[in-house]
């Protein structure tokens, strides 16, 4: 990490308790689709569109609940008593996964969503915080780069801890393991208290500004009666209940940000509108980005070539965490490429053709008659995207100096509006991918999904962590919190259209024209904020910040 001669002593606690925190939550993400789609080793056997709906909804709900928990750190918590409420909530949730059961499921997830809602936005208000000092508010966009780093730290490792315990144990050990790290960086969090807590300073409220009892009867609410009407009315109007009862209920939500910019002053309004212009851009690279957990995933697990070299394909001793491709757990009386029967107690219980991994796999890598091959788990390709932001964030924070030193560094605004075509470009690279490939009879090289990863993750670091010093940047300090909720509802919703998205993959019998049709959504972002760009750098020179 950078000395703190540059970067305030704060910052390294925040790193590693957010790294924590992220482990669990890339973990849960890493394999919750596999998990709702396993049908022989203790999963939900739900169909690939239900997980996705639920995928995608339960990652839009993480992203909007902020919006609360940020108000109530603004307006009555402050910052560290909310993260760690945020942060217990969540450990205890990842435990809850572990059960088993449908119900503890569900209501284990809402302990997620609840506690996401009161860590995510405010450790991030923190970080923005700590850099308040005149001696360390040059380096803000380097410190987020940093904090960014530690987040994708968590997201990397956490992948081989999972497909090791679901491997060895089952899935409820990888959900345990998800709790254990979210309750160490809790501990982490309270050890370096006096490193932040000078920064832990509630702002008070100004004339005009909504109470916490008025946005719950203007705002959550409303969103609560708006969900019920979505869900309740005729016919999925956007593909599923769970999608309209989620946009219904984001609309009050809206409007309160709305009428945020609309009764601002005239020295809020501005930055506060520019913000807005910001959030709007941003759904649309969350709705591609976020689908490496749906559609990627299932790239990864069905169209690419994961076969384990034979020389490391002992998967108890190598970091090459792999799966058999045969189920070890059930008699197989007969097995070969092409057909399989199982049988318990001497009851034929499953007849099916080849495993589903084997089925468009090249003929020259078959296995004979009666063997079978390792594969890769398909949720360590999840470890690519961090992996790509931790050797990059470096080369990206020193070119970003380098550019500084020379006075030709980009605006904020404009490193978002580079962000978006890169990420954009990111899309073309699975076009190459699906062109390339016949996925009927064979599987693509691996290759193509660490190349596109790569692409993205410079999108990625373009956009996301110089979106969140932006919020800290430009927002008004007593709704610093609340607007940082602002970012993470943009978030929200681009997540959730991500599941949307990723319910189209049945449609595309030419896996090409789906990943066309992501390039094309984050294009007409990137126009619209070329548009803008030039304003909001203004606003900001208006402001005195660069």
């Amino acid at each position: 990490m950078a000395s703190e001669a540059k970067h305030p002593a704060g910052l390294k606690i925040m790193f590693f308790t957010e790294m924590w925190e992220r482990f669990g939550f890339y973990l849960l993400l890493g394999i919750l689709q596999l998990y709702l789609t396993d049908a022989e080793n203790g999963g939900m056997a739900m169909e690939r569109k239900s997980a996705a709906d639920i995928y995608g909804t339960f990652i839009a709900l993480v992203y909007l609940t902020p919006f609360l928990g940020g108000l109530i750190a603004d307006r009555k918590w402050g910052y560290s008593k909310s993260i760690t409420i945020g942060g217990i909530l969540m450990g205890l949730g990842y435990l809850g996964l572990a059960i088993g059961t449908l119900p503890t499921f569900y209501a284990s997830l809402g302990l997620i969503i609840i506690g996401n809602g009161f860590f995510k936005p405010n450790i991030s208000t923190l970080v923005g915080n700590l850099y308040n000092n005149d001696k360390y508010r040059a380096n803000k966009d380097a410190g987020f780069n940093i904090f960014y780093m530690g987040i994708n730290i968590g997201a990397f490792i956490c992948n081989f801890f999972a497909a090791y315990l679901r491997n060895s144990i089952g899935w409820g050990a990888a959900f345990a393991s998800a709790g254990i790290g979210m309750f160490l960086g809790v501990i982490i969090f309270w050890i370096g208290r006096k490193t932040y807590v000078e920064a832990d300073v509630i702002k008070p409220a100004e004339e005009g500004d909504m109470s916490i009892m008025r946005v719950f009867s203007t705002v959550i609410l409303p969103a609560l009666v708006a969900g019920l009407i979505g869900w309740f009315v005729p016919g999925n109007i956007l593909g599923s209940d769970s999608t309209d009862a989620f946009l219904f209920a984001c609309l009050p939500v809206l409007y309160f940000f709305y009428s945020l910019y609309s009764s601002a002053n005239a020295v809020d309004k501005k930055p506060i509108g520019a913000l807005l212009a910001i959030f709007m851009v941003s759904i649309m690279f969350w709705a591609i980005f976020k689908q490496n957990g749906t559609a990627l995933t299932t790239w990864a697990q069905y169209y690419t070539d994961r076969e384990v070299p034979a020389a490391i394909e002992k998967p108890a001793e190598s970091v090459y965490l792999v799966q058999n491709v045969t189920n070890k757990t059930e008699e197989v009386v007969k097995y070969d490429a092409f057909f399989r029967v199982v049988k318990e107690n001497g009851e034929i219980v499953k007849e099916q053709g080849k495993d589903i991994y084997l089925r468009n796999l090249q003929q020259e890598k078959m296995p004979p008659e009666g063997e079978t091959i390792h594969v890769f788990n398909t949720e360590l390709f999840q470890s690519i995207n961090p992996f790509w932001v931790v050797l990059l964030t470096p080369v990206l924070v020193g070119f970003w100096g380098f550019l500084r030193s020379r006075k030709k560094e980009p605006s904020t605004p404009y490193k978002l509006l580079i962000g978006l075509l890169v990420t954009a470009l990111s899309c073309l690279v699975m076009v190459g991918a699906a062109y390339f490939t016949d996925t009927t009879i064979s599987k693509s090289s691996a290759w193509w999904l660490i190349s596109t990863y790569g692409v993205i993750t410079i999108g990625e670091l373009c956009l996301s962590p110089m979106g969140l010093s932006l919020v800290s940047k430009l927002s008004p300090p007593r709704l610093t919190a609340l607007l940082m909720g602002g970012w993470f509802l943009a978030t929200s919703i681009g997540n959730k259209l991500s599941g949307v998205l990723a319910g189209l993959w049945e449609v595309f019998d030419n896996k090409m024209n789906f990943f066309l049709m992501n390039f094309g959504l984050v294009m007409f972002a990137f126009v619209i904020l070329f548009i803008m760009v030039k304003r909001i750098s203004a606003v900001m020179k208006e402001r005195g910040i660069k």
